[in-house]
C-alpha cells in the first residue's frame, strides 16, 4: 500500500516537473478556456478574458462582435 503511494507520488511529481521544465524552455503555460462558469450569463462570451484568443480576434476583425 505504501509502495503504491510512492509510485503515484513519483508519477505526479514527474508530470509537474515536466510541465515546469516545458514552461521554462519557452512553451506557453497551461491556460483555461473562456467557457464554463465565465459564460453563465447567457451571452456565450467570456467576460473575464483580458486577451482574446486568436479566433475571437479574427471574428472581431471581421466585425462579427
Amino acid at each position: 500500500m505504501m509502495a503504491m503511494f510512492f509510485v503515484t507520488f513519483g508519477i505526479m511529481a514527474l508530470a509537474i516537473a515536466g510541465m515546469a521544465i516545458g514552461v521554462l524552455m519557452g512553451r506557453s503555460p497551461i491556460a483555461g478556456s473562456c467557457g464554463g462558469l465565465n459564460a453563465v450569463n447567457g451571452s456565450g462570451e467570456c467576460q473575464s478574458c483580458s486577451r482574446p484568443c486568436s479566433s475571437k480576434r479574427a471574428a472581431i476583425a471581421k466585425g462579427e462582435f
